[in-house]
């Protein structure tokens, strides 16, 4: 194989030569935050955004490779909320508010591995749907 050979007379070549190049990929200082925790009996998925609602950083269960029933168990949810919440925790928050959504067994584990992140918890809100009525309900059962 042959390389390639760059010509340095081109015109191309001049006019990037004094060109600087720029990273476009910046860390924001984010001190205040909102984690989501959505815990489903099949698995449990962190998602921790940014005031205004912009994702910084999500972890589930499935992604750090727990299969099976094995997501929806509270040691995989403890570890995919501590694996969101890393990367959080270097970008300088230090203040959450925290929304669960489910009936999940990984609620309460996610609890407990935020608040031994170090984060400062200013509220925790359950916004599980709650049915008023509910669907319509299956005929009943003729033997």
């Amino acid at each position: 194989m042959s390389k390639a050979i760059l010509r340095t007379n081109s015109r191309k070549t001049d006019l990037y030569k004094n060109l600087r190049i720029y990273s476009h990929k910046t860390t924001r200082r984010i001190l205040k935050g909102v984690i989501h925790v959505q815990a489903s009996f099949n698995n449990t998925i962190i998602t921790i955004t940014d005031v205004r609602g912009q994702v910084i950083s999500w972890s589930s269960a499935g992604t750090l490779g727990f299969k099976g029933t094995k997501r929806g168990t509270p040691f995989a949810a403890q570890s995919a909320a501590a694996n969101a919440i890393r990367t959080v925790v270097n970008q300088g928050m230090q203040r959450a508010e925290i929304m669960i959504k489910g009936p999940g067994l990984g609620r309460d584990a996610t609890l407990r591995a935020i608040r031994r992140s170090g984060i400062l918890l200013t509220f925790i809100r359950d916004v599980t749907h709650m049915p008023h009525n509910g669907c319509r309900p299956y005929k009943k059962r003729r033997v």
